[in-house]
């Protein structure tokens, strides 16, 4: 594989016009869209015009006028397109924690008559999954019970209520079978919560094909909403209406604007709102929504799907071919079946300085910290709407570089930031 090899994929490339809907600073090779997803160029005009239009001369009016009341189950529909989900099944609002918050209330409300106490995660599940299941659990008499991966689905016994996963490992990119370890908890008696916060727009999701119970997911990262973006939530039709999630603010009741001193939930996934929406961080996940659903035309999330895997694939090819000697180990795995988007690479020196030292020269990824069981990552993103494959060699040949010419021993380079 060259240079000119790359150039030619991306000049055969169908999904490349779709580069276009992004700002991208010049001389940025950007892999960290699993972390942060790029501006649309389409929501500095849309957020302007919410904020002087809508709101400047609207004001109130704009909810009723402008369709700022109904935004969360609108969004929701465009999500649930990217995911598997049914019309009137997601609503977009909070963010990914409280959004779990709901849905773990709601699981283990729907188990509480069981006896069953445990809930079970991934040791290396994202730390705020963890947080929230363990104060739920102190909470309400759960246990929180951590595993490896490896472990399932033997571990699901009697004594789980819930079985509460991300699709994609956010350290690894590992992916689950969630259609298989669903079955698998179900015939087990237990219900299954699934983030996706690494998933939606990344790799195709199929929830009522796999029957999941719950999921909660990020519009941040591969949706393109900007930081902080608004979350969503999706609950099984099944689901929907039996419990009352334990945020039940008016926004979340049958009726909000009756203003009666009692709470009655709204029918299905909506009574997962819980207070005023913030429209104008909507305005803007509606942009990146938008930007992702622009592939359908092209074959959607398959098609997405499909040049995720050859970047991935020409990433770790490259990495291993040029890089080799150097010290790198790969964590992502390689079977198709089991990777998410993005490519982590282990480094027992070094790790962190060498992605500032990357950033420094353009190639921007990120680095998610060890522990006693884990290797320090070098973890970069790919997202085929915005990325090629000439992109993916110039990021080989800088990280070349910068471990051969040993650039990131430099002292700024380990001087280590709040956000890594």
């Amino acid at each position: 594989m060259t240079l000119d090899d790359c150039r030619a994929l991306d000049a055969q490339d169908p999904l490349a016009a779709l580069r276009d809907q992004y700002i991208l600073p010049k001389g940025v090779i950007y892999l960290d869209g699993n972390s942060l997803g790029v501006l649309p160029k389409a929501a500095p005009a849309r957020i302007a015009e919410v904020v002087a239009k809508e709101w400047g001369e609207g004001l109130i009016r704009s909810w009723n006028s402008a369709g700022w009341f109904d935004l969360p189950q609108r969004l929701g529909d465009k999500v649930g397109r990217l995911i598997g989900a049914a019309p009137g099944e997601v609503v977009c609002t909070d963010s990914t924690s409280i959004n779990l918050y709901k849905v773990l209330f709601a699981a283990l409300s729907q188990q509480a008559a069981t006896g069953r106490k445990l809930v079970v995660s991934e040791r290396s599940n994202f730390p705020t999954d963890l947080y929230i299941a363990e104060s739920m659990c102190r909470e309400r008499g759960f246990t929180l019970k951590l595993i490896d991966a490896s472990e399932l689905p033997a571990v699901l016994t009697d004594e789980v209520a819930v079985l509460m996963l991300t699709h994609v490992n956010y350290r690894t990119g590992a992916m689950h079978d969630m259609k298989a370890i669903t079955a698998a908890a179900h015939a087990a008696g237990v219900l299954t919560v699934w983030d996706l916060a690494h998933s939606a727009g990344a790799v195709p999701v199929a929830l009522n094909d796999s029957d999941a119970d719950y999921a909660i997911g990020c519009g941040y990262k591969y949706l393109n909403g900007g930081p902080g973006a608004p979350a969503f939530a999706w609950v099984h039709a099944r689901h929907a209406d039996k419990f009352v999630q334990p945020l039940s603010g008016w926004w979340g009741h049958a009726a909000p604007f009756e203003m009666t001193p009692h709470y009655r939930p709204a029918a299905g996934v909506s009574r997962y709102l819980c207070g005023t929406q913030p429209i104008v961080a909507l305005a803007g996940l509606e942009c990146g929504l938008d930007t992702v659903l622009a592939a359908e035309p092209l074959g959607g999330m398959a098609a997405l799907r499909k040049k995720s895997l050859a970047l991935t694939d020409l990433y770790i090819q490259l990495v291993e071919q040029r890089c080799g000697g150097h010290g790198l180990s790969l964590v992502t795995p390689r079977a198709h079946a089991e990777r998410g988007s993005q490519v982590c690479l282990s480094r027992a020196e070094g790790a962190y300085a060498i992605v500032q030292a990357l950033i420094a020269r353009g190639v921007i990824g990120d680095y998610r910290a060890g522990d006693d069981q884990a290797p320090d990552i070098l973890r970069f993103g790919f997202t085929p709407l915005y990325l090629g494959f000439e992109d993916v060699w110039n990021s080989v040949e800088h990280l070349l570089q910068v471990l051969e010419t040993a650039d990131w021993k430099r002292a700024e380079f380990n001087a280590k930031n709040a956000v890594t």
